[in-house]
Parts: C-alpha cells; structure tokens; sequence
C-alpha cells in the first residue's frame, strides 16, 4: 500500500490521471468539485489524514489531469476511480465526494458497489432538477467564453497547465445533460451520509427526498435509537454551498460517521 504524499500519475482508461495519497490507515478517497481540483480540500487533509490513508484526485480535464477526447461525464469518472483504486491496490475504500465530485461518487458507489465501504455526498443531487432553478440556468450558462476569465483566477497559477477552454465546454456539456438516478440511488446498501448548507444550491425538499429515498425520515427513531435509518444527513448552518467546505463542523461530522460501528 502507498504510504507517501508525492503527487503521481496512474494510466487508467485512456487517462493519465493525477492523485495524491496522505497519511495511513483506512483508504479515504476525495473528489473535488467542479472547474477545481483536490486543492479543494487542503484544509480538510490534516484531519482527514489522521488515522487515514487519503487519497486525492483530479478528475478528468481538472488540477493536473490533462483531458483526453472522450466525453466528460459521471459514469467515465466514476470508472476511472474504481480502475484507480485497483490499479494502487485498494480493494475497498470510503468515498467522499462534493458537488461535481459527489456526483462521480455516487455513480462509482452505483457502477462499482463492491468498491465503496462508506459513502459521504456533499451538496449533491441524485437528479439534475435538484438545484434551484436559478442554478441551473447559471449552468447553461457556463462555455467557452466563461473560460477567459480563468487568466486572472488563483486557480491559473495553481493549475498552470490546465486547459479552461476545453474544461468550460465540457462541463457545460456535462451540465445541461438531464439525470436521474433515483432507482439506482435508492438500492445503495453502503451506508450514506448526506451533508448540505442550509443556505445550498440543492433545494431543501430535494434534500429532505434524497434522505427518504435512503430510508431516513420515514418514523421516529425511538427512545433509544434504535430505529433509526443507516443513513445520516447533515444540514451545516451559516454556509453555502460555495463555502461548505470551510465550515468548521465538517470535518468532525465525517469523521464521525466513518468511524462509527
């Protein structure tokens, strides 16, 4: 097992895809939101990466992944982590993804359930009509032209080899195509935590359905708890779905649900 933190490249699907490995323990693996990479979650590694082995990676056309000419899409990605984690020798590993991220660990959680212990999706959606209505259309906006602003972005001079033309077409593309992944969703066995903002791009009943549809808020728990779901939710106050990532109470509510019995 990898125990060193030097950034590397694995030859996965046509892909020479980016990843860092933090720590040791129990594999945790971090996907990043979208037009980001895993720089997304500097803050988050020191505590991740306690009793953990933490793996990052730059999803395709993202950080230091360079595009290949195949559609950017969740299933490819989702495929692309689970031929990672065979490639490192991870049979089994818990998943944490956010936003574009945790739309690419949801899909690998469906495609390769063998491959998830854990699942912890932030800020996402288990259909495309889950974001407000304002966001969608901000998504439609989101093209070529949005990439000449990348220039004067810190993400440029963290990413400097980074293609923003192609990353803007393509994850416009991603985001206008319509999803729903509500059967497949409902039969996850791995147990799940969802985490929001409560001021999030998701829309609150989305969340609330999200959360029933993986058996939680169907009764009452019971005096000991002992009827309550698998799945967890989390509704962070006072953040955003722009800023949830900094929320101090994050960090110690999946560490929580990880390392529970």
């Amino acid at each position: 097992m990898i125990k060193d933190s030097a950034g590397r490249y694995a030859s996965v699907n046509g892909l020479q895809l980016y990843y860092e490995v933090h720590g040791a323990g129990e594999p945790l693996i971090l996907l990043h939101g979208g037009v980001g990479g895993s720089a997304m979650f500097d803050s988050l590694l020191p505590m991740f990466a306690k009793g953990r082995q933490v793996i990052t990676v730059d999803l395709q056309a993202h950080g230091h992944t360079a595009d290949v000419d195949r559609l950017l899409s969740f299933e490819h990605m989702a495929n692309d982590i689970a031929a990672l984690m065979k490639q490192i020798g991870i049979a089994r590993a818990d998943l944490l993804g956010y936003s574009l991220g945790g739309g690419v660990a949801l899909r690998t959680v469906i495609q390769h359930p063998e491959a998830v212990r854990r699942l912890v999706l932030i800020s996402t959606p288990f259909k495309r009509d889950g974001w407000y209505p304002e966001v969608l259309a901000d998504m439609a906006q989101m093209g070529p032209e949005a990439a000449q602003f990348m220039k004067q972005s810190p993400l440029s001079q963290r990413y400097p080899d980074a293609n923003w033309l192609v990353l803007f077409t393509k994850l416009h593309d991603l985001l206008v195509r319509d999803y729903d992944w509500s059967s497949e969703a409902a039969a996850i066995k791995a147990p799940t935590m969802l985490i929001f903002a409560d001021a999030d791009a998701v829309r609150m009943t989305h969340i609330v359905e999200f959360f029933r549809l993986l058996g939680g808020g169907q009764k009452d728990a019971g005096l000991d708890g002992s009827r309550r779901p698998v799945a967890r939710l989390a509704v962070l106050p006072g953040v955003t779905h722009y800023n949830i990532l900094t929320s101090p109470l994050l960090a110690l509510a999946v560490t929580q649900f990880l390392d529970r019995q």
